[in-house]
């Protein structure tokens, strides 16, 4: 029985004829593979703050929003801005990005060795609490305090230099300390302590405690704005009446006071995929309101003195990239990365391709033409005298056999049917020849 398949394609032609093809493609999609960028890494070093503070916090939230990416963030605490300054910009330090303070760095320094800001982040005031019947109207009469600074590697050192040399005067007019935030706290309760200074976000419980403390006064900037317009990279910000406590009208007045931003610095060695994420992750930690800021304020590419990453910019102008929006991060980062070469290939495949149908029908047909060479030959030998037409017949029985084991779709039935046709008509023409010679014998032996 003839076999003739019941669909009008075959898969298994369709792919041998277009294997080659296939192969060409996938090898080129390969090669481009190792030749374009790597994929991003999935672990990412970065150096935040001491225990319990405003960075750590922080960091820990941007470990939790990598994760939902399959991104493992791996913090380290350090003293702070300062010292994460110095590592993230040293060429043998595995941190590639953390948390540094408007003011605490050499701007042009920083670009020379590789970092790049991927934005502001939030404001952190210059909280500075000390006792007194009156308040200070300026900070000429922190002159002969004691004054503490936080720990050595917070950032704030120089910063405070600044400010004291805008009230003409110099380090060695103070007695500066440099205690860890609680130990100063202590201090300052016990009196061996005059004056705190810090730089830190409105959260920090130390300073929530000393704001509701009413033996402690916090210095007001009146010259905020002045301040301003010497030193670039502060803001002035102001604590508004009530924010603490509306109720029990704290504080009872407006406070101006002069803000650092905290800035998220990176090396220009992060990926470009990785500084997309960091900042899909910031714009869900810091775009929320709070005592100095107004919702969607942060993340923002202004209030950064280290210049801001070529992709970060693309990032605030047009915002989350598109694949990025509707696939997995790992699948869209993987489309982006390789769509030119995707592109590429295709263009050189483009024009194979158009091979691929003529070579498909080739193979069909040939399974059904290569039979009428052999049906030919038979048909060839009716000619030749002395021809054994059974032996012509046990041939055309053989022929017959294996087109009858032909596979072919639907489609090209007809051409199968027609091969057949053509079997039956040789078959007749060597029937008739035979019966020919067998009538012409006895005529011949009468004779």
């Amino acid at each position: 029985m003839q076999k003739i398949k019941f669909t009008l394609f075959s898969l298994r032609d369709f792919l041998v004829a277009f294997g080659p093809v296939l192969a060409l493609f996938c090898g080129l999609v390969y090669l481009g593979y190792r030749l374009a960028d790597p994929a991003p890494s999935k672990l990412v070093d970065m150096t935040s703050g001491v225990p319990g503070s405003t960075y750590e916090r922080f960091a820990r939230a941007y470990s939790s929003e990598l994760a939902k990416s399959g991104v493992t963030l791996r913090n380290a605490n350090s003293e702070g801005s300062q010292q994460n300054f110095e590592r993230i910009r040293d060429p043998d330090s595995v941190y590639e990005v953390g948390f540094v303070r408007s003011g605490s760095t050499d701007p042009e320094q920083a670009a020379e060795q590789g970092l790049i800001s991927l934005g502001a982040l939030f404001y952190e005031p210059i909280w500075i609490f000390y006792r007194s019947k009156s308040d200070w109207r300026s900070l000429t009469q922190l002159k002969g305090k004691r004054i503490n600074l936080g720990a050595r590697g917070s950032g704030i050192q120089r910063i405070f230099t600044e400010l004291l040399q805008l009230n003409h005067l110099q380090d060695s007019d103070v007695s500066i300390q440099r205690l860890p935030d609680q130990q100063a706290l202590d201090s300052f309760l016990r009196g061996e302590t005059d004056v705190l200074v810090f730089c830190t976000g409105s959260d920090s419980e130390i300073v929530q405690q000393l704001l509701q403390n009413r033996d402690v006064r916090l210095f007001d900037f009146e010259q905020a704005e002045a301040y301003t317009r010497r030193l670039a990279y502060l803001s002035a910000v102001t604590l508004p009446r009530g924010i603490i406590d509306i109720g029990a009208d704290l504080p009872a007045r407006d406070y101006h006071l002069l803000a650092t931003t905290v800035t998220l610095v990176a090396h220009e060695s992060l990926h470009p995929a990785l500084v997309s994420l960091m900042l899909q992750a910031a714009r869900t930690i810091h775009s929320k309101a709070d005592w100095f800021s107004k919702r969607n304020e942060f993340p923002s590419e202004r209030f950064t003195e280290i210049p801001v990453s070529e992709h970060a910019v693309k990032f605030y102008e047009h915002g989350i990239p598109v694949l990025q929006r509707y696939l997995p991060f790992w699948v869209a980062n993987f489309i982006e990365r390789m769509w030119f070469v995707l592109v590429a290939a295709g263009a050189m495949i483009l024009p194979l391709s158009k091979i691929i149908p003529p070579v498909y029908v080739w193979r069909i047909r040939s399974r059904i033409y290569r039979w009428y060479g052999q049906l030919r030959e038979i048909e060839l030998s009716l000619e030749q005298e002395g021809q054994d037409w059974q032996q012509g017949m046990q041939r055309l029985d053989l022929l017959e056999n294996s087109v009858n084991q032909i596979v072919v779709p639907l489609a090209y039935a007809e051409e199968l049917y027609g091969l057949r046709s053509h079997i039956q008509l040789v078959r007749s023409r060597l029937q008739a020849a035979a019966q020919g010679d067998q009538q012409a014998a006895p005529v011949a032996g009468t004779v």
